[in-house]
């Protein structure tokens, strides 16, 4: 097996691992949503990468040509990523407005120092 024949699951590996470590290890929120936000990424990068035909085409049927013997890649992983763009785009903007309103009433946005606000387990 060709490691860099499969660069692309390499990149997808080493990106998801980054943005785990990332919401796990972090205190500071908007760290944490930068770190979902390369998650999400790694996760369309491994989607779209399956949903690559090697040889394959459109599937876009020219009404001369016979539809036999041509391979067509599939367009519902592509489609279905770009409906999680959108959706990680209006979940980043809204985890966004909740770290500003928390920024506002606690005057921090640090994991640790809102526990310690509350009175929760530090």
């Amino acid at each position: 097996m060709d490691f860099l024949g499969i660069w692309n699951y390499w990149v997808v590996v080493i990106l998801m691992m980054i943005g785990l470590y990332t919401v796990i290890a972090r205190d500071h929120l908007v760290k944490k949503l930068i770190g979902l936000g390369m998650f999400q990424v790694s996760v369309i990068l491994f989607y779209v990468s399956m949903g690559k035909v090697t040889g394959g085409t459109a599937p876009i049927v020219p009404a001369e040509v016979p539809a036999e013997g041509v391979l067509y890649s599939n367009p519902l992983p592509h489609v279905l990523m770009l409906t999680a763009i959108v959706v990680g785009v209006a979940t980043l903007a809204l985890g966004l407005a909740l770290v500003i309103r928390i920024k506002e009433a606690y005057g921090t946005v640090e994991e640790d120092e809102l526990q310690r606000i509350e009175g929760g387990p530090s």
